[in-house]
C-alpha cells in the first residue's frame, strides 16, 4: 500500500482534474504534475492549455507519453506532491506504442507505485457505466482501464470517486 497515494476517479468532465488540483494545493508539498495528454489537434491543445493555465506558476510539470513509472520515481521526494493527469490518456498512449510496451509500463508502474515516497495523486476516467463500445480497440481500452483502476485502488490508501462535480470517498485508511 502506497503511503499518501489517492486514486481520484469520475467521468467526463467530473470535476476530478479540479479536485486532484486543490488536494494537491492543500497538501502544502512542492507540486509536480505529470502529464499524459499529448496535443494530436487543435481542440486537444487547446484542453491542455486550460489545465496549464489554471496551475499556480511554481507547479513544476514534466510531459510523459508512456514511461510514467521512470518519471515518478525520477520526480518523488518526501516533500512533494506528484498529481498524474491522467491515467485515460497515459493508457491509451500505451495501447497504440504495441503489446510489449504496454505490458512492461503497466507493470512498472504498479511495481513501483508502493515505494513512492510524498504523496501522489493519481486522476483516471471511470468508464465502466457507459455503453458497451462498438469497436474492438475502444472495448480493450474499456477492460485495461478498469482492471488498471481495480489494481491502483488495492494499492491506494485513499480511493474517491467524483460525480457532479461532488467527491464520495470510496476508501480511506488514514
Amino acid at each position: 500500500m502506497t503511503q499518501g497515494a489517492e486514486l481520484i476517479l469520475g467521468g467526463v468532465r467530473s470535476g476530478k482534474s479540479a479536485y486532484a488540483e486543490s488536494q494537491a494545493r492543500a497538501s502544502g508539498l512542492a507540486v509536480h504534475v505529470v502529464a499524459t495528454a499529448t496535443a494530436g489537434d487543435a481542440e486537444m491543445a487547446a484542453r491542455i492549455a486550460a489545465h496549464r493555465a489554471r496551475r499556480p506558476a511554481d507547479w513544476l510539470t514534466h510531459e510523459v507519453e508512456t514511461a510514467l513509472a521512470r518519471s515518478l520515481t525520477q520526480a518523488a521526494a518526501p516533500d512533494r506532491c506528484l498529481l498524474v493527469d491522467c491515467l485515460g490518456l497515459w493508457l491509451s498512449n500505451l495501447l497504440h506504442a504495441g503489446e510489449t510496451v504496454f505490458a512492461a509500463e503497466r507493470a512498472a508502474l504498479l511495481d513501483r507505485l508502493p515505494a513512492l515516497p510524498g504523496r501522489v495523486l493519481l486522476v483516471s476516467n471511470e468508464v465502466g457505466w457507459g455503453l458497451v463500445p462498438t469497436n474492438a480497440l475502444a472495448r480493450r481500452f474499456a477492460d485495461e482501464l478498469g482492471w488498471l483502476n481495480q489494481a491502483l485502488a488495492q494499492r491506494c490508501e485513499r480511493v474517491v470517486l467524483l460525480a457532479a462535480g461532488l467527491p464520495l470517498t470510496l476508501k480511506d485508511l488514514s
